[in-house]
This record gives C-alpha cells, sequence and structure tokens, in this order.
C-alpha cells in the first residue's frame, strides 16, 4: 500500500495538534524538497548530530511473532540493526519494505516523523539524539522541517530509549 499525500497531510496536521494542545515549543522551516538528512539539514541551518533520523525496522521474535521499530538516531549515525534485535530479543532484524514502513509511519520515506502514531510501531531512541536543546526533523513533508524543543519532544513521544547508534570510525 503506498502512502498517499492525503495520509502525508493528515500525519502532518496530528502533529501540529498534538504540539499545539500541549503547548509545546517548535519552529516550522520551509525549505526545498529534500528528505535526505545530510542534505537537509544545512538546508535548515542544523548540525547533523541534531538531525533526528528516523528509519522504520522489522525484528523477528521467533518464527511467529514479527515487530516493526521506529529507530530514530542522531544524523551523524547510522541504526545498528543488531542493537535494536538484541533490545528486543529478537532473532532477526532487518529495514523494513518501504510500503511498510510508509503505511506504518503515516509519510514517505524520507519524511518519517520520530513520533509513531501506530499501534504497530514501537519508538526507540537513542539518548545522545536527546543531549541536543532542539532536535530537527522533516514534518511529514519533504518541503517542511521542525525544530522542536528537546523536552517536549520527550514528554509528548514519550520514546523508550536504547543504545541503538553506530558511528563510523573516521
Amino acid at each position: 500500500m503506498q502512502t498517499t499525500g492525503e495520509e502525508t497531510y493528515e500525519t502532518y496536521t496530528r502533529l501540529i495538534a498534538l504540539l499545539d494542545a500541549n503547548g509545546a515549543t517548535y519552529r516550522l522551516i520551509d525549505h526545498a524538497p529534500e528528505g535526505r538528512t545530510e542534505f537537509v539539514s544545512p538546508l535548515r541551518g542544523n548540525k547533523l548530530s541534531q538531525a533526528a533520523k528516523c528509519l522504520i525496522l522489522m525484528v523477528k521474535v521467533g518464527k511467529k511473532v514479527t515487530r516493526y521499530v521506529l529507530a530514530v538516531v542522531p544524523g551523524d549515525a547510522k541504526v545498528d540493526v543488531q542493537a535494536v534485535k538484541a533490545l528486543l530479543e529478537g532473532t532477526y532484524a532487518t529495514f523494513a519494505s518501504p510500503d511498510i514502513a510508509e503505511r506504518l509511519a503515516g509519510s514517505v520515506t524520507g519524511t518519517i516523523l520520530p513520533f509513531s502514531f501506530h499501534p504497530d510501531l514501537e519508538l526507540i531512541v537513542d539518548p545522545t539524539l536527546l543531549e541536543n536543546e532542539e532536535i530537527f526533523f522533516n514534518a511529514a513533508r519533504l518541503d517542511r522541517s521542525m525544530a522542536l524543543k528537546t523536552s517536549d519532544y520527550r514528554a509528548l513521544a514519550k520514546p523508550r530509549l536504547g543504545r541503538i547508534a553506530a558511528y563510523d570510525d573516521a
């Protein structure tokens, strides 16, 4: 099932409604359409370490149970798939197919929020991202991002924390 523009719009409006209803501190940043963290961060004016890179993984737990995880790491890191598998005591883990990821996220690849609005999508965030005063992410749109106060993000998203970021040794 491909995500439609209507679903993306609903995800965007749901995010804004959640933040406004809870008095969250955020800024919207319009920019040229871009979904890749390393390219959109300079457009937004943030460091890569402040960007929330959001990827959806499929984790098998035994032969009969499949769980989906929204893994969120700083933009200068990669998701450590094996660490996510270990956190969930899984037997196998991989990136979810684009159609499953977009259906669970309610937006297209490159615009996935660091929030889960789907009951089958567990949110796990690497704590190093939360060391920033603000986090930056595409707001379910390729042409609009958000800077959100980290304390508001943590209070509203209520993520499970886990060391799931992997850094390239330079």
